[in-house]
């Protein structure tokens, strides 16, 4: 039984190195057991960001300098390259600091010589190379992508979007110019270990597109119901040339020179015209 039990064991772990599976012992590691952020006054800060470092780099996948900062993020840290020339010869290093809840640096930064080979600037970039590969000969970006998507098309409100992403496993970084706009968008996806800038998913997941979502005239009112009725061929058969020609006059959504206008643009259109109406009565003293 015992010699059974281990070439069992052994096939399934051949199994799942070959064909990229998560053992089931470590499935559920970064739901269940989410690392805490970095707490300078607990003390110690230098083996808990060395210790909260190694285990991001072994639990995720980040494929740029700007996926690991927004990982790191989250546990109250961040990291700096570091280049010069050390005795005429090229130097890059990475700088791990500790920082606030609102991102602002707090004590010393540490070199990441401290943290071991690991940490350091080649290690992170042979880690850039080895994400990236991941995730896209295992498509891993696809679920995280079909989620956001699906939470968006949801809502225009950005701290529901933000809370409901959350609660479904995904976290998301926004970064603001000093005027307020989001200029950058990376969601870190704990249910598969990816961190993926918005951007590189999609022109829907970019930062100008996100701005624009939540900032549109119906930015935080529920998402406009769409109802397209569905003609039969009865009625179709019943129309008269005249109602062809209402329609050609029309938004042309059934003639074939009319331009071609979106169901949900369509829907917008008539909802603004609602508010003019509303606004026009007011305006009358109606």
């Amino acid at each position: 039984r015992d010699f059974l039990y281990r070439r069992s064991d052994r096939i399934r772990r051949e199994l799942e190195q070959k064909y990229g599976l998560h053992p089931a012992e470590r499935k559920n590691l970064r739901l269940e057991n989410p690392l805490r952020k970095v707490d300078a006054s607990a003390g110690d800060v230098k083996r808990q960001v060395g210790n909260t470092v190694k285990a991001l780099s072994g639990q995720y996948r980040f494929r740029t300098m700007g996926e690991y900062r927004a990982l790191l993020s989250l546990y109250n840290m961040t990291v700096e390259e570091a280049r010069g020339n050390v005795r005429g010869r090229e130097y890059h290093g990475l700088v791990y600091s500790v920082t606030d809840d609102a991102g602002n640096k707090t004590g010393n930064p540490f070199k990441s010589s401290l943290f071991g080979k690991s940490a350091g600037y080649e290690a992170v970039q042979k880690k850039f190379a080895r994400s990236k590969q991941e995730i896209k000969d295992r498509k891993l970006a696809d679920m995280t992508k079909r989620t956001v998507l699906s939470v968006l098309e949801g809502t225009y409100d950005k701290e529901k979007f933000v809370s409901r992403l959350k609660e479904k496993g995904i976290d998301t970084v926004l970064r603001y110019t000093e005027e307020g706009r989001i200029y950058g968008a990376t969601f870190i996806d704990h249910r598969t270990g990816c961190v993926l800038n918005g951007s590189r998913m999609g022109k829907e997941l970019s930062a100008n597109a996100l701005q624009e979502h939540f900032t549109l005239p119906y930015a935080g009112q529920p998402p406009i119901p769409l109802s397209v009725p569905v003609e039969t061929e009865e009625d179709m058969r019943g129309q008269t040339a005249s109602d062809h020609e209402n329609t050609a006059g029309g938004v042309g959504l059934l003639t074939p020179e009319g331009p071609a206008v979106d169901a949900e643009e369509e829907a917008f259109i008539r909802a603004m015209q609602r508010k003019r109406k509303k606004k026009r009565r007011k305006g009358l003293g109606m």
